[in-house]
């Protein structure tokens, strides 16, 4: 037991790093377990900006209401301007941008095909049901950036944080229009059908 608690020491040890000065802004972070799991986790969702970029429009044209599909082409350009970011935000960590397959979104975007297959064309019931699957993309949206810009300031990145802060206030606003172009007529119309 003594030696398994000497090894876990020594390990821990090794794994010290230097922390940069608070409110840092700039070059890459120095190397730990937290700092991997970041830029993971912001390769994952490179990934699924990339996947939805290419998405939205097969949603646009499936839309029936001129409203949802203009709502649609909108996120295609917001979310043009997310992948943007995520580069300019691999750049500042001094890290290559880098997808890595995320299964959340590849889950979401074959249920929103599935909805398209399985609702009749130019049926409110059908954008209904595009609304519900891009709200639950946003949803997933919104729940990474969050939980990334709290990362980003305990890796004590305010520059990293506040570029996501951004795209999270911009996925928050579109699920806020969703939900208003589904309350105000689609919703009903869909019921009624």
């Amino acid at each position: 037991m003594a030696t398994t608690t000497k090894t876990a020491t020594a390990k821990a040890a090794g794994k010290t790093t230097t922390k940069k000065a608070s409110g840092n802004t700039a070059g890459k972070i120095e190397p730990s377990e937290f700092h991997e799991f970041f830029v993971d986790e912001l390769k994952d969702i490179y990934w699924a900006e990339k996947h939805l970029v290419k998405a939205l429009p097969k949603m646009k044209k499936a839309a029936t209401s001129t409203e949802l599909a203009a709502a649609f082409e909108k996120h295609t350009q917001e979310t043009q301007t997310h992948i943007d970011t995520l580069e300019q935000v691999f750049g500042l960590l001094g890290e290559k941008p880098v997808a890595k397959k995320c299964d959340a979104m590849a889950g979401l975007l074959e249920e929103a095909t599935s909805i398209i297959e399985d609702t009749d064309a130019g049926t409110m019931i059908r954008d209904a049901g595009l609304i519900l699957a891009a709200q639950k993309v946003e949803h997933y949206e919104i729940a990474t950036y969050g939980t990334l810009k709290v990362f980003a300031e305990n890796l004590d990145r305010s520059d990293v944080a506040e570029l996501l802060g951004q795209t999270l206030e911009n996925e928050k606003a579109t699920d806020v229009a969703l939900t208003e172009i589904a309350v105000s007529a689609i919703n009903a119309e869909a019921a009624a059908e």
